[in-house]
């Protein structure tokens, strides 16, 4: 089979693989969908350098197929799996990662915060943008049958995190939440705290983001390039701050600002990969009793919640996706998202 694989400095290739076959453990899913995730865009961008170590995270020796949001059906059984665990044609989407399996973290289904380190699909081991890919059993959860494989996909990365970070701050229908980013997790969570009853500023220096954030239900889309995102923020809510801020865009301003932005006894969650930020301890801090949070991704229950979250409320993922692209477009489907000035792209494999 071929499949997606990143050569860095905004290269990819669609290379040969053998098709896999699965451990006594494993199952082969028919990838249905693949999304494209913002942090796909570093091994897109970056020198590939095999086996070195980058936020914690081990590259592999040679380039891999990549993707990290998988959703399709199963293909084929480990002949250690259950009917119980799996079956032929079963609609699943995928944790990304693989821990050991026995530490606490992987125990509460948190494999991404394994002890002796997590696999991650699509980085270090094959991920999803291919027809086929090897998955062990105790990472697939349901996809419900009211969900396309493209809402999955979206699930399984992007709109999981968004989720995830939500939760985290524990989002009431009575408050202001300020998002700032609006990338596919900027976008789902815009999304999602609209659906939780919550009023949504959003934040791009986007137009055609700020516009899809409107469309995604936010209430006010601000253009950071233009107003002072603080006071604007300020302005907004009777000079008080937003109740909760979520930072999506990784920028060290940004995040800054989403802190400052924060009322008094408020949260704000950092979702956003990489990067750096400065705050004065005392005044953005300490005398204003903020509650600072980091969110990564969602565990297995996370994911298993926010897709039934999203069923039952009859939210249209779908919305987020702009681009859809055959596996066969994928240099020109990284080249636009690379602009970050789009919705989220996903391929359909099969």
């Amino acid at each position: 089979m071929r499949g997606i694989v990143f050569l860095g400095e905004r290269k990819t290739e669609l290379r040969e693989f053998p098709d896999p076959r699965p451990g006594p453990r494993d199952v082969i899913l028919e990838i249905k969908a693949s999304g494209m995730c913002g942090t796909d865009l570093k091994g897109y961008r970056e020198t590939f350098i095999p086996g070195v170590v980058r936020g914690g995270i081990k590259r592999a020796m040679e380039p891999v197929i990549a993707g990290h949001e998988p959703c399709g059906v199963v293909a084929e059984l480990g002949a250690a799996v259950s009917e119980r665990e799996a079956r032929i044609g079963q609609r699943v989407i995928d944790h990304h990662y693989q821990g050991c399996g026995v530490c606490r973290h992987c125990m509460a289904g948190w494999r991404q915060m394994c002890v002796d380190g997590a696999i991650v699909f699509g980085s270090v081991a094959h991920g999803a943008h291919a027809p086929y890919m090897k998955v062990p059993v105790d990472t697939l959860v349901t996809l419900p049958d009211e969900l396309s494989f493209e809402t999955g996909a979206a699930i399984a990365c992007g709109t999981g995190t968004a989720y995830g970070a939500l939760r985290r701050l524990s989002l009431h229908g009575d408050e202001t939440i300020a998002v700032f980013g609006q990338g596919p997790v900027g976008l789902s969570a815009t999304q999602l705290a609209h659906a939780m009853g919550a009023r949504v500023l959003a934040l791009d220096i986007s137009p055609e983001r700020r516009q899809l954030a409107i469309e995604m239900g936010a209430d006010a889309a601000l253009d950071p390039t233009v107003d002072d995102p603080v006071q604007a923020i300020l302005e907004l809510t009777h000079g008080e701050g937003a109740h909760k801020t979520l930072d999506a865009s990784s920028s060290p301003e940004a995040r800054a600002q989403a802190v400052r932005a924060t009322r008094a006894w408020g949260a704000c969650c950092y979702v956003g990969e990489g990067g750096e930020v400065t705050l004065e301890v005392s005044p953005d801090l300490l005398r204003r009793q903020i509650t600072l949070i980091g969110s990564w991704t969602f565990s297995t229950v996370g994911l298993a919640d926010c897709a039934r979250f999203v069923a039952e409320r009859g939210i249209d993922v779908d919305r987020l996706f702009t681009h859809r692209w055959p596996l066969e477009q994928a240099a020109e489907a990284y080249r636009l998202f690379d602009e970050q000035n789009s919705g989220k792209g996903v391929f359909l494999p099969s």
